[in-house]
């Protein structure tokens, strides 16, 4: 009945989370929009970007230990109340005709820093719900509702902006948040009880997580073999477009986006419903492998029905990565230090992610597109099969970033680290057992014994 009842609070929550989450992207979409349209600067849309980021990255350090140290359900409904005001205000400024491009940055950068809190909050409270067993299936559907929320949105907030304005746009996203905070309200989380011992600093805090992770070296290769995929998929990302640019019509560009959503959401689908296989890590390596290889596969001809089949299946693969990747961290650390440790994992997106955006453009203009230009350096080897012209250096870039993704989980499957993490115990299982005693407490605000 206890984990009925875990459960059920979960999907509580979750429901209010794809919820919010489909808000989110509606004014994202909405406030570019109107940030292009006002100013017309590229640069100036671009700057909503690195305010996405940045402050995110500076925050998340301190992040960790006090989502360890606070009330997490707490913690996910004060992010979205603070969310829901920050759209509220905006609104009231863009009816009163005194919105300004720094108002929307600051905006964003109020969404980026309680994104930095939230997300450490939301997968920490995961495993405190739902069995061991279940925590794939869990994740993949978490994904699952990041990629409805993906697919629906743009089409909601084309048709909103235009019958209801940026103004509407921001009262529908505010009204999305405070439907995530009646759900966590309604919903119990476990606590989790502190370390015992003198109280540290939030720095020494997080120190204590980074050792954890150092002295188990099967975690610090899922780290980093997690930072070089976003990395690699971060480059793809921006290079999609003018990809597909080169061959395509914009309207087919946009047909692409959706048949990856439609990607995404089907693999995570398939993933909740058949769960994953025991050797997670392996599972992982096997499936970047197999990602890494769609990723080239787009590049190897200017034929759209090539790019949107790779395209398909490479996004059937990531909500499984996903999964597998969260549900390892969750099942391999002990609750009261995933909030530190997924805050690591969000530093290190934060940090790759920008760099990746930054040099894809350059990279693909300057390195790779002389490459596959009539009399370029490789049209006479490569250029049989990528094609030479405009847009084929770009193809050459899908190619190596997709091969380069490949040979690296080969490469750490070959060398044994990461696919030692399945091996490691459970941190759960001592808590698991502590639960079963008579007495121990698991309702609203109880709490969970903690784990050495």
């Amino acid at each position: 009945m206890k984990r009925f009842s875990g459960l059920r609070d979960f999907l509580l929550i979750w429901s209010g989370q794809v919820v919010s989450s489909v808000g989110s992207r509606l004014s994202s979409f909405a406030m570019g929009l109107w940030i292009l349209q006002t100013t017309g600067s590229s640069i100036q849309f671009a700057m909503t970007f690195v305010a996405m980021d940045v402050p995110g990255l500076l925050v998340a350090p301190l992040a960790g230990p006090l989502v360890d140290r606070w009330d997490r359900r707490r913690v996910m409904a004060a992010c979205d109340a603070v969310c829901a005001l920050a759209a509220l205000v905006m609104a009231a400024l863009l009816a009163g005709g005194q919105l300004a491009v720094w108002h929307v940055y600051a905006g964003v950068a109020v969404a980026s820093v309680c994104a930095t809190f939230h997300g450490p909050a939301f997968n920490a409270s995961i495993p405190l719900l739902v069995d061991q067993e279940r925590l794939p299936r869990i994740n993949a559907m978490v994904q699952s509702g990041t990629a409805a929320a993906a697919i629906v949105s743009p089409l909601l907030a084309g048709a909103m902006v235009t019958v209801f304005s940026l103004g509407g746009v921001l009262l529908a996203d505010a009204l999305t948040f405070v439907v995530a905070v009646g759900t966590l309200l309604l919903a119990r989380v476990p606590r989790v009880a502190p370390s015992t011992g003198p109280r540290r600093s939030v720095l020494a805090e997080a120190a204590v997580g980074w050792r954890y992770l150092r002295e188990r070296p099967a975690l610090m290769a899922l780290l980093y073999f997690d930072g070089l995929t976003r990395f690699l998929f971060g480059m793809a990302s921006v290079l999609i477009a003018p990809l597909v640019l080169g061959f395509a019509t914009p309207a087919l560009l946009g047909v692409q986006y959706s048949i990856s959503g439609a990607g995404l959401l089907a693999g995570g689908l398939v993933m909740a419903a058949l769960g994953a296989p025991r050797q997670r890590g392996r599972a992982l390596l096997a499936l970047s492998a197999l990602a890494g290889l769609l990723l080239a596969a787009h590049g190897l001809r200017p034929a759209f029905a090539m790019v949107a089949a790779a395209g398909f299946l490479m996004f059937f693969t990531l909500p499984m990565i996903g999964a597998l990747n969260t549900s390892i961290w969750q099942s391999k650390v002990p609750p009261e230090l995933q909030g530190r440790c997924f805050s690591m994992k969000q530093v290190l997106s934060n940090t790759v992610s920008p760099l990746a955006y930054v040099l894809s453009g350059p990279l693909a203009e300057l390195a790779f597109e002389p490459l596959l230009q009539p009399g370029g350096a490789l049209a006479g080897s490569f250029g049989w099969l990528l094609g030479v012209g405009p847009g084929r250096g770009t193809g050459l870039a899908f190619v190596v970033l997709g091969l380069a993704l490949a040979a690296a989980a080969a490469l750490v499957y070959a060398l044994g680290t990461l696919r030692q993490v399945d091996a490691l115990p459970d941190a759960r299982a001592g808590r698991d057992a502590d639960e079963a005693r008579p007495g121990t407490a698991t309702g609203d605000g109880a709490t969970a014994a903690p784990v050495a």
